[in-house]
């Protein structure tokens, strides 16, 4: 697939295009905010690499911009390791956050997984290990046997498997689920997974399905 790499470094950009290369991917590069928009715009590229430090802009605000053309898988690389910072990113739509410096194998796992989740986006039957979720029907199925959830579990769970292996932050889901007016409220979010794990985990206590990041929000494991 083509991937975008949006780094002002030019030894990152090497390093990403050789491993991306070997992968077998097309590459296009841009080493700041005005070459990255335009590129996006005619190279239409599968996947974007995004830095957050470019010299013209913020990689922050370049996100929702980013995403419009297409809807890229869009995957955070940056040297900024702060909480808030990341919860940011994913607000606005980055598919995963990657902190410098990176393993490229893994890096290369997480691009894929990206990829293959933004394929799948406006899907209406999504599955997870065991889970199957019929969004159309809004039934949901273990193991072949239908599991009766409420309306809020069911949208909880819907919107995680809508991007499966992402984290959604706490406040996306509550502004999604809930309504802006709750986006503080994650107390809600928290009895909404309590009771979704207890129908759906093997062992709710270690849950395996339904994955908490601490202080960022929850993603449903791949």
């Amino acid at each position: 697939m083509k991937v975008l790499i949006v780094d002002d470094e030019p030894q990152i950009r090497r390093l990403l295009g050789v491993a991306l290369k070997r992968a077998g991917h097309d590459v296009a590069e841009a080493g700041d905010a005005a070459s990255a928009l335009r590129l996006a715009r005619t190279e239409r590229p599968a996947a974007i690499l995004l830095d957050l430090g470019l010299p013209d802009r913020d990689g922050i605000e370049l996100i929702p911009l980013l995403k419009t053309d297409g809807d890229p898988a869009l995957i955070i690389l940056s040297a900024r390791d702060a909480t808030d910072e990341k919860v940011a990113a994913l607000d606005l739509g980055a598919d995963d956050y990657v902190t410098k410096p990176f393993d490229s194998e893994e890096l290369l796992a997480r691009l894929r997984t990206a990829a293959r989740h933004a394929g799948r986006r406006g899907e209406e039957r999504l599955s997870a290990g065991e889970i199957m979720i019929d969004l159309a029907a809004r039934r949901v199925e273990r193991s072949g046997e239908e599991v009766h959830l409420t309306r809020k579990e069911f949208a909880l769970l819907a919107e995680l498997a809508a991007h499966p292996g992402r984290v959604l932050t706490h406040g996306q889901l509550l502004r999604t689920i809930w309504g802006p007016a709750h986006e503080k409220d994650i107390e809600y979010l928290r009895v909404v997974v309590r009771n979704l794990r207890q129908k759906l985990e093997e062992d709710a206590a270690r849950p395996s399905l339904i994955v908490n990041d601490p202080g960022v929000g929850y993603r449903l494991a791949r």
